[in-house]
């Protein structure tokens, strides 16, 4: 069962993020943009970003091996970090940014996987098989280095590609201040879900050894 998850996880993942790149970068250049402009835009996305991050969790825990151990999107802490990263991506597409457009075809396709199957699939999988009661609080500001490494790039790009992927981080529109406030309102999401994500962790792991203990 925990493989059969990764594999649906893998290919779903694997499979959305193709879709998505070969009708957004056409797209992209039709536009107007360069050759390279569409392929940087494609990967300016938290959501795509997290779901290669999903993926590569999957093949590495699938595939990978290591003589000095496990790779490192195979590691437990990651493994957790991407489930609270997926979680977020789900969270806030469905609360701040789903009613924002009304995607059509293909593009409700990746929609759907990019933003609801794949979380779910990913968190699911994590709950029930990859959780091992390793995550610490310790874990939680590394996870964090990520959504503020992400913004840190969003902003620096942002006045070179006249460009944001998610309209709250639009200085312009919403001004600093605005940008700070969603900006420290993701940031306290991620810090709430990795509370839980650690508290679940030693949840199932004591669960586990209580129920082999009475085997």
């Amino acid at each position: 069962m925990a493989r059969l998850l990764q594999l649906a996880g893998l290919i779903v993942g694997a499979g959305g993020l193709a879709l998505q790149a070969a009708i957004t970068i056409p797209a992209s250049i039709e536009a107007g943009r360069g050759p390279i402009a569409p392929i940087v835009f494609f990967l300016s996305f938290f959501t795509i970003l997290t779901n290669f991050g999903a993926v590569f969790v999957h093949a590495a825990s699938l595939f990978g091996s290591g003589r000095d151990g496990p790779p490192f999107f195979a590691r437990p802490r990651v493994r957790a970090g991407v489930a609270v990263a997926m979680t977020v991506v789900l969270v806030v597409y469905a609360t701040m940014l789903a009613h924002l457009w009304k995607p059509q075809g293909l593009f409700l396709l990746c929609d759907i996987l990019l933003h609801y199957v794949t979380p779910v699939l990913f968190v699911g999988w994590w709950l029930l098989f990859g959780a091992d009661g390793s995550s610490r609080w310790r874990d939680i500001p590394f996870w964090l280095i990520y959504p503020f490494a992400y913004l840190a790039y969003v902003l620096a790009r942002a006045p070179l590609a006249g460009e944001v992927p998610y309209p709250f981080l639009d200085v312009g529109t919403n001004g600093i201040g605005g940008v700070a406030a969603m900006a420290l309102a993701v940031a306290a999401l991620f810090v709430v879900l990795g509370i839980l994500a650690v508290l679940v962790d030693g949840a199932i792991s004591r669960r586990r050894a209580a129920a082999a203990g009475l085997t």
